[in-house]
Formats: C-alpha cells, sequence, structure tokens
C-alpha cells in the first residue's frame, strides 16, 4: 500500500519552489479567498454608483465572496485612480470606472498623477451611460437644428452646465462645429446642473441618463437628442446629435480595471462571470432603469484595445475644441 503524505503551506511552498511552478499560479486557482473592494471614483447616488453596486452584487454572488462598494469621490476621478494605482494586483481590488478619469483627464488636468494605460490592468467594459442633450422648455427649439439657429440669432443668450468631463466635452465640441457664442457654466455635481436646468438658471445641459433619467420623463425639460452616433436604446424616440452634425459621437462609457500587473488568469476569470452577468436580462433591465445600457468587452485584450483608443479619441476632441488643462 502506498503512503499518502499531508503537506503544510511552508512545505507546499518549497516544494512548488523546487519544481519551478509559480506560488502566483497557486494563488490564482484558489481566488478568490477574500472579499473584494470595488472602487468607484463617484458620490453614492451617481450613475456609475448605481451600475457599481448592481455589479458588485451579482459578482458577487458567482465568486462566493462579497464584493464591497468603495465610494472614493473627489478631483474628477483622480483620488480613486491614484488609490488603485497603487494598490496590490491581487485581484482584491479593482476600479469601476468611466471615461472620465482613463480618457478624459489625461487630456483636461496639468501633472495628472497616474497613467491611464500603465498603471491599470483592464478587465472588461460594462456598458455606455448615455448622454442627452436637454434644454429649458423656454427654449423655443424642438430639434437640435432649431436651436443652433436660435443659438446663433441669439448670441450669448444662452449658458450650458459642466459638471463632469462628457458634459464639458460635448457641449464645448457642440459649440466647436455649430459656431455658436454660448456660455458655459461650470458644475461640481450633476443634480445641481439638472436643478439649474429646470430652473432656467441655465438653458442648455449635456446630462448622463443616470441622474437625468426621472427628469426627461417630465415636461421639466425637452431632450433634443443624444450624443452617441448610434443613438440610445434607452430613448429609441429621440435622435442622435450626429443626425444633424455627421460626426458628432461622444460616448461616457463604464468599465473594471485592476492595478497593473494583475495576473491575467484573475482578469480573465473576472471578464468571463461579467460576461454571464451582462448576459442576463433581468440585470440588464435593471441597469436600464438608472439609464445604464450593457455593452461588454468579449476579452480584457478588446478592452484594453478600446481604452487604447478612446484616450486618443478624447484627446482629439478636447483639442479640437480648444479646451485647455487645468
Amino acid at each position: 500500500m502506498k503512503k499518502r503524505y499531508l503537506l503544510g503551506a511552508g512545505a507546499a511552498a518549497a516544494m512548488a519552489a523546487g519544481l519551478g511552478f509559480a506560488l502566483p499560479a497557486l494563488a490564482q486557482e484558489s481566488y478568490p479567498s477574500a472579499p473584494i473592494t470595488l472602487v468607484v471614483p463617484f458620490a453614492a447616488g451617481s450613475g456609475t454608483d448605481a451600475v457599481a453596486r448592481v455589479v458588485a452584487s451579482k459578482l458577487g454572488e458567482r465568486l462566493k465572496q462579497p464584493v464591497i462598494v468603495d465610494n472614493r469621490a473627489g478631483a474628477n476621478a483622480q483620488i480613486a485612480a491614484v488609490h488603485v494605482a497603487k494598490a496590490k494586483p491581487d485581484g482584491y481590488t479593482l476600479f469601476m470606472t468611466t471615461n472620465t478619469s482613463h480618457s478624459a483627464n489625461p487630456w483636461l488636468v496639468k501633472g495628472l498623477k497616474y497613467d491611464p494605460i500603465k498603471d491599470f490592468t483592464p478587465v472588461a467594459r460594462v456598458g455606455e451611460l448615455p448622454f442627452a442633450l436637454i434644454v429649458h422648455p423656454s427654449v423655443p427649439a424642438r430639434t437640435v437644428a432649431e436651436l443652433i439657429a436660435y443659438a446663433k440669432a441669439h448670441p450669448d443668450q444662452l449658458s450650458y452646465g459642466t459638471p463632469n468631463s462628457t458634459s464639458l466635452v460635448a457641449s464645448e465640441t457642440f459649440k466647436y462645429i455649430t459656431r455658436t457664442q454660448i456660455t458655459g457654466v461650470p458644475y461640481k455635481s450633476s443634480p445641481q446642473a439638472l436643478t439649474d436646468v429646470m430652473g432656467n438658471q441655465i438653458q442648455m445641459y449635456v446630462a448622463d441618463l443616470g441622474s437625468a433619467w426621472g427628469t426627461l420623463k417630465t415636461d421639466r425639460v425637452r431632450t433634443l437628442g443624444v450624443t452617441a452616433a448610434k443613438g440610445s436604446q434607452l430613448l429609441p424616440h429621440v435622435p442622435a446629435i450626429a443626425k444633424t452634425l455627421p460626426g458628432f459621437d461622444i460616448t461616457s462609457w463604464n468599465g473594471i480595471f485592476g492595478p497593473a500587473g494583475m495576473p491575467r488568469a484573475i482578469a480573465e476569470r473576472i471578464n468571463g462571470e461579467l460576461q454571464l452577468i451582462l448576459k442576463d436580462r433581468a440585470v440588464q433591465e435593471q441597469l436600464a432603469q438608472v439609464g445604464f445600457e450593457v455593452w461588454p468587452t468579449a476579452t480584457p485584450d478588446e478592452f484594453a484595445a478600446y481604452v487604447k483608443e478612446q484616450l486618443a479619441k478624447w484627446g482629439q476632441l478636447v483639442k479640437q475644441a480648444g479646451i485647455e488643462a487645468q
């Protein structure tokens, strides 16, 4: 009869080293063995936070470990990005972020303290948060073309809110392409900009559906167009701005990263679980209720290529619109 021997952790490690096996590979096989933190760069109640909580709950169920949402808001996503970039790349700190940190900040922020490509491991794109151009009902325009005509006839009489990078770049791009004189008003939060366009303190606002979804269903604002060239399945009767301004295409994407150096096997594991989660019709409907469209990538490599593509695209948009880094 052959004898069986039980090895302790130390002996197993020694044997693994002696045989040339990598200990990280052993760790990956048991991943995850502890709770996972999903860092979100915006405050609780934001569109990204709402999506993160749905995804975290479902991901935790599939991984058999809690996935805890950690809101680290501030500095236009920079605080959270730096925190994740410095975290241990073991798969227990993940980052659900948007084009703000990885497409726009590199062009809008001087002295950025992280590199969107070198400091992160792309895991998966989750989807996009559509943005819509809305106006106060007092503005006599029911189409994008009518808004352009009105703005040209009334230079400097309209103003728009810019509480985030997508609103800023979309609004400045609109102004650049149409050669209109419209005044930009910076805001610290989307809800305040939305409140002010309803109150006619500003007349225009490129709003994210996550925060404006309920308001768009009322008569307190008028929705003229969506920023994505393909339109939005959440607003099927609202035309894309590109129908009037060919080439206009600004998308606010959402995805998950880990710190640079995270094992590929872990990135692929999380990506695979997300694929299954996002195919669930109930999950898609739950996310649609907060104005979010599911649009996952098939592999981490596909997401990595998309991130690089979007970084270059946003650089062109920022330069074209003449927006200076602050």
